[in-house]
């Protein structure tokens, strides 16, 4: 049997038909582009959220119907937020629409607060998450401990307990403890935690007076690690207002610390503290450790996560091989921020990784963190007995970190005032933003970038933006103001102001180890000793003369040499701002509010109203 064909249907439209027919086609088409523009939506996640003071909640936006997924954060309708209402990072480097919100000091009026995300693609769809904002302990129930006090006692104030501990064994979630001022000399494990429910147990000094947690005399066992405040897998804690002082060991392996906080746990405030005199003696690398503050995850998947470190003072302290603040290994979202950190012979501020610190490489990284508005100043190794005389102390260093904010800071007289790299062979500090920071007089190096041999790990899609670094380099042998060494790939340095130091070496690229380590444009330059006579390293070759460098590194296509107008660099402090005449005005290139973030190192809006920005630290 064969099929025979189907008959066709011929039909014959007129010109005017056929004219209509493509209007009508045309129309739909526009009327298809259109809906694809107006199915842009925001959502945000969690919508809801209640939490204490001073606390930290993560946010992640989803945007849907636009390849620009990228949005602009605002607490309470303000670009950022502000200290009333809490504050709000750009989205953090490497995430997905995800940001970090610190909440305010003290219950706003209302109590609540709106956390919204708005596309960037189409500023009219947005999404918002309600935030009601509590103190952080809550049943009421506050008791009190006196060095005139008796552990028999009912813990009132009038009956007030005789030691800390005492307390910390007695008290429940939602609970307060407040300690009046005197020397404790005793060391304090927390046994208990608060809860999101009831509220978190407060550990601090009555306000007006200073608690002080002496270490005079107290052991620490070799192979072991504790704090004169120890926590141990504890989650909803407030530690704030004591002086924590004079632990010392001078054994191998026995690790004094003043804030020991190790495990998993989350909901932890450690507020407005100082921290000093903790010591390791010993002078090896080898056992020589000691921390002013240690937080360190030590158990996976189970994280530290959402802890707060705000308002300390760390100084004079020795630390032998270790830092003064360490968050190492399993730690997430964390706010390091309004710390004060000084004279100190080692690394000041720390975000680490793969120091096996986790039992699962995968979760053996700091990340998802914001450090931002520290002053930190007079770090260095020079009397470090471990180190001999050797510079590179660290003010805030990234080891191995990632997806980390590093913003704000006041960074000066220091080894290495920033350090983003890894010291770990096949790691990589990577999706870090160092933006918006005030450096000068940095003994070796302003700031650095990349695996100090070719034998560790390096940097990797790391942004420098806005910075001002002036002076460094100020030690003998010193590496000038940026510091590019082994194993840097896909970086971004634009829109710094580095001003020379001694040496007149602003670029030190001492390593052939990858070709093309780092993007640099759109900063602004300048050495006394003029363009032709300023010092340069590219890949390993010295180079005289800033147009040689240029034409070496094929880069900086966009960034003029010239005299950056400092508002006073004959008094120190330094005033860095520029003045309105500066080459650094409107010199620098927008990159978007995520990139650059919201406000400059003063404060103000960090574009101006006409969509520019300055080169350096602060915009006009």
């Amino acid at each position: 049997m064969t099929n025979s064909p189907s008959p066709i249907l011929i039909v014959k439209f007129s010109r005017t038909t056929i004219l209509a027919h493509l209007v009508a086609v045309i129309v739909l088409a526009g009327t298809v582009c259109q809906v694809a523009v107006g199915q842009v939506a925001v959502s945000i996640s969690p919508s809801l959220a209640t939490l204490a003071t001073l606390a930290t909640q993560q946010f992640t936006a989803t945007v849907t119907g636009t390849t620009n997924t990228a949005v602009t954060w605002q607490v309470n309708g303000v670009s950022g937020g502000n200290s009333t209402v809490g504050v709000i990072t750009t989205t953090i480097p490497g995430t997905t629409g995800e940001s970090l919100y610190l909440g305010p000091a003290s219950v706003p009026s209302p109590a609540s607060v709106s956390v919204t995300a708005i596309s960037q693609a189409d500023p009219t769809k947005s999404a918002s998450a309600t935030v009601t904002i509590q103190v952080p302990s809550r049943s009421g129930l506050t008791f009190f401990v006196s060095t005139t006090g008796n552990d028999n006692n009912a813990g009132t104030q009038s009956a007030p307990w005789r030691t800390i501990q005492h307390a910390a064994n007695s008290v429940h979630a939602g609970d307060t403890v407040q300690v009046m001022g005197g020397v404790y000399n005793e060391s304090v494990t927390i046994p208990g935690s608060g809860n999101a429910t009831t509220g978190y147990i407060t550990f601090e000094s009555v306000p007006g007076q200073t608690a002080i947690l002496d270490g005079t005399g107290i052991n620490v066992a070799k192979g072991q690690q504790f704090g004169l405040f120890t926590l141990r897998t504890n989650s909803y804690i407030v530690i704030k207002g004591f002086e924590i002082r004079n632990f010392q060991s001078s054994k191998g392996g026995a690790v004094p610390v003043g804030i020991d906080f190790e495990g998993s746990g989350s909901n932890t405030e450690i507020l407005n503290n100082h921290i000093h005199n903790i010591v390791q003696t010993l002078g090896t690398c080898s056992g020589a450790n000691a921390l002013a503050m240690a937080i360190y995850g030590t158990q996976a998947p189970a994280s530290i996560n959402n802890i707060t470190i705000s308002g300390n003072e760390l100084d004079h302290n020795t630390t032998g091989c270790s830092e003064n603040m360490s968050l190492d290994g399993n730690v997430q979202y964390f706010a390091v921020t309004n710390n004060l950190v000084h004279d100190n012979d080692n690394i000041g501020i720390d975000n680490i990784g793969f120091e096996g610190v986790s039992p699962n490489v995968s979760f053996d990284q700091a990340r998802d963190g914001w450090d931002f508005q520290n002053t930190i100043f007079n770090i260095t190794a020079a009397n470090n007995p471990v180190y001999h005389g050797k510079l590179g102390a660290n003010g805030q260093y990234c080891d191995g970190c990632t997806r980390v904010i590093i913003e704000r800071n006041l960074i000066h007289d220091s080894d290495i005032p920033v350090e983003v790299a890894s010291e770990h062979t096949g790691h990589v500090s990577s999706f870090v933003t160092v933006r918006n920071n005030l450096i000068y007089h940095a003994q070796f190096v302003g700031m650095s970038i990349g695996g100090f041999s070719s034998k560790v790990g390096g940097t990797d899609h790391c942004t420098i933006v806005n910075n001002t670094l002036w002076a460094d380099g100020t030690a003998r042998g010193a590496a000038g103001e940026l510091q590019i060494q082994y194993n840097a790939t896909n970086n971004v340095i634009e829109n710094n102001i580095m001003y020379a130091g001694p040496t007149n070496l602003l670029i030190n690229d001492f390593t052939s180890s990858v070709p093309n380590p780092a993007l640099l444009n759109f900063n602004v330059y300048f050495a006394t000793v003029g363009a032709a006579s300023s010092s340069w390293d590219w890949q390993g070759k010295f180079i005289t003369g800033y147009s040689n460098y240029q034409a070496a590194s094929g880069q900086e296509a966009n960034s003029p040499f010239a005299d950056p107008q400092f508002d006073n660099i004959a008094t120190l402090p330094p005033n860095l701002d520029v003045a309105s005449t500066s080459p650094a005005v409107n010199e620098g290139t927008n990159l978007g509010s995520t990139v650059v973030g919201i406000l400059d190192f003063a404060g103000h809006p960090r574009v101006n109203a006409s969509g520019q920005i300055n080169a350096g630290a602060y915009e006009q």
